[in-house]
């Protein structure tokens, strides 16, 4: 009876998949079913349906529905300077790399609520950088977007958030960028003044410029490898010559098939350089 009900779950899964494509044309075919199953389960749970089919009919007929299962399927795991030693080689590694054009694109994809945007912004203003930067935050969830936008995150873990931009190599200190209130702080306007905030869905949507570096962190793990090796091929495409890309520590070039595209810059800290073919 166990394995015909997960049959059976994994039949509904894809017919809702398949009508929120046709419907919306938004595609989560190819993410990772594991990963998606929980978040299609949740929503069930939380909408008071009793299987995944009912759930497709809410969401084909109501948008305030599919609204809230776009937000879980939205990841937004996320923090500033997650995981410093990627930010510190950033620093260390391409930055020097990037001051060779005239002007920079950074592209960076799956932005969630911008806290990593936001770090980049700081760190690229500590290197003198930033003035010839413009940086593209694109993520899938417009819910994201707006608070991303905001420039406003919770004052509890500004605590937290220091530590890692120390370790991240900061240069002064974290509160000089954001004006503290009651419960939260805002980041100051001109760390906003070069950052374009825009929806992007990797899965359906195309490049939209040419960039000198791309980030991507920890989007690709929710994906399966057809879909894994689509998008890294966009962001090889979207990336001038030179270019650069950083992708999540859990995250592979190798396992997508697409290792002998890129150069390797730090191995540890999964940034790469595009080859010249």
């Amino acid at each position: 009876m166990s394995c015909i009900n997960d049959d059976l779950d994994k039949i509904e899964i894809e017919l809702l998949l398949e009508g929120i494509y046709r419907y919306y044309g938004m595609d989560f075919r190819n993410y990772s079913y594991p990963s998606l199953r929980r978040r299609i389960w949740r929503r069930v749970r939380a909408e008071e349906l009793q299987n995944v089919s009912q759930l497709l009919n809410k969401v084909l007929h109501d948008a305030k529905s599919m609204e809230r299962l776009l937000d879980d399927f939205s990841m937004s795991v996320t923090e500033m300077f997650r995981d410093p030693g990627f930010f510190k080689s950033f620093r260390t590694h391409i930055v020097p790399l990037l001051w060779e054009y005239p002007t920079v694109r950074l592209w960076h994809a799956g932005c969630a609520t911008g806290e990593e945007v936001y770090s980049m912004a700081i760190m690229l203003y500590e290197t003198g950088l930033y003035e010839k930067t413009r940086i593209y935050a694109t993520d899938i969830s417009e819910k994201s977007l707006s608070k991303a936008k905001s420039a406003m995150f919770p004052l509890e873990k500004m605590q937290y958030y220091s530590r890692n931009y120390f370790n991240a190599g900061g240069q002064g200190s974290l509160s000089e960028y954001y004006t503290a209130g009651v419960s939260s702080v805002t980041f100051h306007s001109f760390l906003t003044r070069n950052i374009v905030f825009a929806q992007h869905n990797l899965v359906t949507d195309h490049s939209f410029n040419e960039f000198n570096a791309i980030i991507c962190r920890n989007v690709l793990i929710y994906f399966d490898r057809a879909l894994q090796k689509r998008v890294c091929q966009l962001f090889y495409d979207s990336l001038a010559s030179p270019g650069f890309l950083g992708i999540g520590s859990k995250e592979s070039l190798q396992l997508v098939g697409l290792a002998d595209k890129f150069c390797i810059i730090d191995k540890a800290n999964k940034l790469y350089g595009k080859k010249l073919m």
